[in-house]
Parts: C-alpha cells; structure tokens; sequence
C-alpha cells in the first residue's frame, strides 16, 4: 500500500463497510454511466450480449441432435455458460 494511506487492516475495513451497505456496486454503476456518456452513449446500455459454451458431442450423439457451432467451428451443442 501507498505510505500515506492507514494501515491495511482500516482500509479493508472501509472497503468493507461500503460493499456490505451495496455503495461499491453504486459507485461502479455512476462511474460506468459517466463513461459512456463521455463517449456519446446513453448511460445505461440498451442490449446485452449472452455468450454460451460449446459442448463437443461423444461419438455415441446421434449426428441428428449434435449441431454445429459455425462461430466456433465445432461440432456439438451450445449450453449455458
């Protein structure tokens, strides 16, 4: 830690009071809305992005239910990541 902060112990321990009272949270949320609206956006997003996993299908899959992921170019299923 920097020299001029307190000791480690009294800054967990404001950290800690701040994360139990959800200020962190607030915080991060009111800075990432300044940011986007810096760089000329709304400050809340207006869509998310969901990724899922690719699951490689075993041999004994039948090839009729296995699919194929053309943005990962594997075959097998998507499943919630």
């Amino acid at each position: 830690m920097p020299a001029d902060f307190p000791a480690r112990g009294r800054v967990y321990a404001f950290f800690r009071r701040r994360r139990e009272h959800g200020l962190i949270a607030e915080f991060h949320d009111r800075l990432r809305g300044r940011v986007r609206e810096r760089e000329g956006h709304q400050a809340e997003p207006s869509a998310g992005i969901i990724d899922a996993q690719s699951v490689r299908a075993a041999a004994s899959v039948p090839s009729g239910s296995r699919g194929y992921d053309g943005g990962k170019k594997v075959p097998g299923r998507k499943g919630a990541s």
